[in-house]
């Protein structure tokens, strides 16, 4: 039988190029090309083989569950690390680096201010921390008698519940404030800036980073 012409062959990889390697090594036709296929090796934040987990961080995903990959979901190793807390949270990536004096022990990904409410850059100061706070300005009108929301983005300012129904306002927990009414804390995360201004977190990272910083602990929005 006749070698298969090298343009065909090419084809036919460029075709499967979008599987995982691991899948690849076991088509018959790239078996044929490939001597072996490993698993790639993880790095550090350096970028080095490694052990390290930090490298994908910059991935834009959206975070949401636990199945989610590390960069996506957020990432804490920051227990048993010495130094002062501080952290970065950009805007571009819509995530939060916790550090603990040079050192980069956490990552959480968030939900910005959206457009007209975008969240300020600069460098601030946490000068709050409330575990059970709830805003005063933003949350929903509920229908008392269906329990029915005939409102989902209300605003104290502007709306006011009626006869037969109540205004709720909107939880923030583990609330960390650093700018005005501006602050860190757990709420919906739809890959994008999407808030008031604050700066929403999934829970399991608002609860590390609120148990990790104190009041005067700097935070700067790039």
């Amino acid at each position: 039988m006749a070698p298969l012409p090298l343009s065909f062959l090419t084809n036919e990889i460029s075709k499967l190029s979008y599987l995982p390697m691991k899948a690849l090594c076991a088509l018959p036709l790239l078996a044929a090309l490939l001597t072996s296929c490993g698993t790639l090796p993880s790095t550090t934040a350096t970028g080095a083989p490694g052990s390290g987990y930090l490298s994908a961080f910059r991935s834009t995903a959206p975070a949401q569950t636990e199945e989610a990959p590390l960069h996506a979901r957020g990432f804490w190793d920051g227990d048993n690390v010495q130094g002062s807390p501080s952290i970065v949270i950009k805007r571009d990536e819509q995530k939060a680096y916790f550090y603990k004096g040079a050192s980069l022990v956490g990552m959480s990904p968030v939900a910005s201010g959206k457009s007209g409410h975008t969240t300020p850059a600069g460098k601030f100061k946490i000068s709050q921390k409330h575990k059970d706070h709830k805003s005063s300005l933003y949350g929903v009108i509920r229908d008392t008698t269906t329990g029915q929301i005939v409102n989902s983005d209300a605003d104290t300012r502007k709306h006011r519940a009626k006869a037969g129904q109540v205004f709720e306002n909107a939880p923030m927990p583990y609330f960390m404030r650093f700018n005005g009414a501006i602050g860190m804390h757990v709420g919906h995360l739809p890959g994008y800036a999407a808030s008031h201004g604050c700066v929403r977190m999934p829970e399991s990272m608002a609860s590390k980073f609120f148990d990790n910083v104190a009041v005067g602990t700097p935070v700067t929005v790039q």
